[in-house]
């Protein structure tokens, strides 16, 4: 076991379990394989594929990354319950290396309302989980859910027990994201005193990020001696998210003289990462976000540019590169063959690419090419992005819209619907309200439009146009997104999108109860 002597931090990514709780977040199997994929180049050391018992389709997802992915720990969400811990070993089943992660609440206030148990009764119930799923796996990682709120006394017991029933690794999460930097590290600091056999285990920390601390607090508890970050790449997750792994990872590459620790993360795939759980979840990176953001090396100001023209570093603290940020604008153009294209897919991460993907993607670049006359990898990535959907029940054919301030404004539709062909022709308070009125009469349903998002891909007036739509029904919330240099067409691809996923879904059920 990793000792608080050791500097070697264990990087557990849970963008595909605890990430895909937020709101909209929710991604296909395909998808899913796409960002595991991604995180093994990445090399994290373990991935939280899923809750496996969620639903049929967690399952499959866990069990397919289990049988695909090579390398990293894959683990899946259990909580203190028989058929939890049993369809979670069974979904890890062709894993080469697995984990149960399993989790009960802890704390006086959820112990009180949420599980309604007395403190006697969840201190068996972390005996009999981790002792069950020990019976599976010899890596178990148990969590004290709402930890950092947990009485002292009692938060000894059970990590000691954990430990006694065989957990080798103990999580003790800021579920709420209430803690401080301070306090977190006082907290690991107190089990490592007073839990007697917290020597066999690894000290693991899991934080939300309410307060803007998760980060901070994250490091923090690695100065105290905890050896395993949870963390999600965009900082992705429920409310406010969780403790974002390029942050983490940079910070400790960064300055590792203030953290003396390190990772075996390859940080020059951070960036691929980044845009590719961006793309599938549909939560845009903002601008100024630390390290993946697009001003994060952008320098405007006169006084920074004079300063990093003569010596990058008086206002760069990293290389663009250590990312995997390619520092090359304009690579590509529509006299730009086969070869070349193929070469920048790899460079841009999408080397699994078949060739029926790639001779997409080039068709699709050509055009693109013909329409801008400067074609970035930014619009390379989201061209690839948007050929890889999926079960597309409904397929975008073509569309004409009639806008300006004389109305009426109208939209011509015409889509495949399972292979018919359907066409509308309606009107609505400008083109885009017209051109979802239009798919409404095509496919009718009465799903809610809950967010409706545009942002450049690139810079100029003929840049890709990337929307996000998000749609409310069937008691799921999904994300679609699409990017196309006229912005009424990405719309309407984006909102089909978001229609296929829900049909997709509408299936799905989820337990009654989940974890942070």
């Amino acid at each position: 076991m990793a000792s608080a002597n050791d500097n070697r931090v264990i990087i557990f990514d849970t963008t595909l379990r605890d990430g895909e709780q937020s709101p909209g977040a929710s991604m296909t199997i395909d998808e899913k394989l796409r960002v595991a994929h991604a995180l093994a180049e990445l090399k994290v050391d373990v991935i939280e594929a899923g809750f496996a018992i969620a639903s049929n389709g967690d399952f499959k997802a866990v069990n397919e990354i289990a049988k695909q992915i090579k390398g990293p720990t894959i683990c899946s969400l259990a909580r203190a319950a028989k058929g939890d811990i049993e369809r979670a070993a069974e979904a890890l089943e062709p894993a080469e290396n697995k984990r149960i992660h399993t989790f009960i609440s802890t704390s006086p206030l959820h112990m009180k309302y949420k599980l309604q148990m007395e403190p006697e009764r969840v201190l068996e119930k972390v005996i009999e989980s981790v002792t069950l799923a020990r019976k599976f796996t010899d890596d178990v990682e148990w969590s004290a859910e709402d930890g950092s709120r947990t009485e002292h006394d009692f938060l000894c017991r059970c990590v000691e027990a954990a430990i006694d029933a065989g957990a080798t690794t103990i999580n003790i999460p800021d579920t709420v994201g209430y803690t401080t930097p301070t306090e977190y590290a006082d907290l690991m600091s107190m089990l490592f005193n007073r839990v007697p056999n917290i020597d066999k285990a690894i000290l693991s920390v899991h934080c939300h990020n309410d307060l803007g601390m998760a980060v901070a607090n994250s490091l923090a508890a690695v100065h105290a001696g905890a050896r395993q970050i949870e963390c999600t790449i965009n900082g992705l997750g429920e409310r406010a998210g969780n403790a974002a792994l390029e942050e983490i990872v940079m910070a400790l590459k960064t300055r590792n003289d203030a953290f003396p620790y390190e990772t075996g993360i390859d940080s020059t795939k951070i960036m691929n990462a980044s845009r590719l759980v961006s793309a599938v979840s549909g939560f845009v990176v903002q601008p100024n976000k630390a390290i993946v953001g697009a001003n994060a090396f952008a320098h405007e100001s006169g006084i920074h540019q004079d300063g990093f023209l003569k010596n990058a570093e008086t206002y760069e603290i990293m290389k663009p590169e250590s990312i995997g940020l390619n520092k090359s604008s304009l690579v590509m153009g529509k006299h730009s063959g086969r070869h070349a294209f193929r070469e920048k897919l790899k460079e841009l991460g999408f080397a699994e690419l078949g060739d029926n993907a790639i001779e997409d993607a080039f068709a699709r670049f050509k055009e693109l090419a013909d329409k801008k006359k400067e074609v970035y990898d930014d619009d390379i990535v989201a061209l690839v992005d948007d050929g890889m959907r999926d079960n597309e029940h409904i397929k975008f054919i073509s569309l004409a819209v009639t806008c300006g301030s004389k109305g009426p404004q109208t939209a011509e539709l015409e889509l495949t619907v399972n292979g018919e062909t359907r066409t509308a022709k309606t009107t609505g308070d400008g083109p885009i309200d017209a051109t979802f009125n239009a798919i409404k009469a095509i496919y009718p349903h009465d799903w809610k439009l809950k967010l409706y998002q545009v942002h450049a891909v690139t810079e100029g007036t003929d840049a890709q146009g990337t929307v996000t739509v998000k749609l409310d029904g069937n008691d799921r919330t999904v994300v679609g997104n699409a990017s196309d240099t006229d912005t009424v067409v990405a719309s309407c691809i984006a909102y089909v999108t978001a229609v296929n996923k829900l049909i997709e879904k509408s299936q799905k059920t989820a337990p009654d109860a989940m974890a942070s």
